[in-house]
């Protein structure tokens, strides 16, 4: 049995390894809208942009009640992207950086 659990999870990896590399593929706005309109529903896409909004809101010390009232989202959901920026890979603060960087472009002295 765990030479088939190995396998069931080797074969997801190389599956989500195929997603991950598809999406660095793309290289303009135009190209995430279209592939992502693909790949997911309106409501996994409004999802997925409503958590990044709560990890921002987090990240700028907005408290569970500002960011229920500013992005429509449960506090069990903003529980668990705290927890994820708190314990995780690091992924919400280091997109958030970078997008920020992109959007702010200023030299540091």
């Amino acid at each position: 049995m765990a030479v088939h659990t190995t396998k069931c999870k080797i074969a997801k990896k190389e599956k989500s390894d195929r997603l991950y590399k598809a999406i660095l593929t793309l290289e303009t706005e135009e190209e995430c809208y279209n592939f992502f309109e693909d790949l997911c529903t309106v409501k996994e896409i409004s999802d997925m942009a409503q958590r990044l909004e709560a990890a921002k809101l987090l990240l700028g010390g907005s408290t569970y009640d500002q960011i229920v009232k500013a992005v429509e989202i449960s506090t069990a959901t903003i529980s668990r992207i705290n927890r994820c920026i708190q314990y995780g890979s690091g992924g919400y603060r280091a997109t958030i950086e970078k997008v920020r960087g992109t959007q702010n472009p200023q030299k540091q002295e």
